[in-house]
């Protein structure tokens, strides 16, 4: 990844223009979007992250494409995985905000969401997403080729690359689906042996060892790789050897529940202490994470945008099909659309001022 920007060759020339955005694509990526948006929404609130659906869209839209349907297109194949991909970020930006409503439901400061709350805030969620991803691709992608890895896209790019001399990886998607559908139908369906297993140390008040024997998440460990697993691996030994031992140690002579407990710490299991303490402070955690991330990348989002801004009234020449992105225009007046929305849409509890704030 040390070659320059200038250096850069893509696979299909600008002056080409095979077919790309097609019924086929649209179709077969609206049905990857629905399947792993569905799959990482469940897995998400389950074991609280999710995988990308880029490669395993791109596997299966080659089986499909090109197997099945005797098609050579790479980039209908992409076109497939983007739409496939967003369908999954959608799902979890939605699973990994929507949950703090609930739990202010459960306390009494608001109502739950309905379902049509839900999908609304989602659509509006993912189209701004779409908006303001329109001018940081240019700062992000193009100009900072060769510097930032992206090690996912990297491996997507590669995946479909290899899929114009055949789709046979389809096979292992398909085969890895149908082992974990199977194991997942015993462990649950039938129930002939658990799929969550957990000891609690008697001789080490607070503490616990727990399993999910889960094939998602062998998957979610291999794509993540051993540098992002070690760092949950790490988390959960600090959580439940360090900070939960501490918590039963320095509370068990506490006489009345601490708050959002009922019941005081002393009777508490492991998991009591992990779901009423922290579980909280792993959310602060990702929180502050999330926030420092934002403030490193303020500099380039401000360059970018004042970029952008400037673009707008610019008449330009012709563009190569690599490099024609939605008018300016149209991204700022989608833009205040949606914080119009935000504000009087019924559904959404915000005023003027909350809107402009999350845009």
């Amino acid at each position: 990844m040390s070659d320059s920007n200038q250096s850069f060759k893509p696979f299909i020339p600008a002056n080409e223009n095979p077919p790309e955005m097609t019924v086929t694509s649209v179709v077969i990526g609206v049905l990857m979007a629905i399947i792993f948006g569905a799959a990482n929404a469940y897995l998400g609130l389950r074991v609280g992250m999710t995988i990308s659906a880029s490669i395993p869209a791109a596997v299966i839209s080659m089986g499909v494409i090109r197997i099945i349907m005797r098609k050579d297109s790479i980039l209908e194949n992409n076109m497939v995985q983007t739409i496939g991909s967003a369908g999954e970020s959608v799902a979890a930006g939605a699973i990994f905000t929507l949950p703090a409503i609930f739990l202010w439901a459960k306390e009494g400061i608001t109502t739950a969401p309905s379902l049509v709350t839900i999908a609304v805030i989602a659509a509006i969620g993912g189209s701004l997403g779409i908006f303001f991803m329109i001018p940081l691709r240019a700062a992000l992608i193009v100009k900072e080729h060769g510097k930032l890895p992206y090690p996912e896209g990297t491996a997507c790019a590669d995946v479909l690359e290899a899929g114009e001399t055949g789709g046979a990886k389809a096979v292992t998607v398909f085969s890895g689906m149908g082992i974990a559908a199977v194991y997942k139908f015993i462990a649950d369906g039938f129930q002939l042996f658990p799929s969550e297993v957990t000891w609690d140390f008697e001789g080490y008040k607070g503490s616990g060892f727990g399993a999910d024997v889960l094939p998602a998440l062998l998957g979610v460990g291999y794509i993540c790789g051993p540098k992002v697993t070690s760092y949950m691996m790490a988390g959960g030994v600090l959580a439940w050897f360090v900070i939960m031992p501490l918590i039963a140690l320095f509370g068990a002579s506490v006489a009345s529940p601490i708050y959002p407990a009922s019941t005081t710490i002393a009777e508490m299991s492991p998991a009591a202490i992990w779901s009423n303490y922290v579980k909280y402070i792993g959310a602060g955690a990702v929180a502050a994470g999330g926030i420092i991330s934002l403030i490193k990348s303020l500099p380039l989002i401000v360059t970018t945008f004042r970029d952008a801004v400037k673009e707008i009234g610019v008449k330009t020449g012709e563009v190569n099909r690599q490099n024609k992105d939605i008018n300016m225009k149209v991204v700022v007046g989608g833009i205040v659309v949606l914080a119009i929305l935000l504000a009087i849409v019924p559904v959404i509890p915000l005023n003027p001022v909350g809107a402009i704030i999350v845009i």
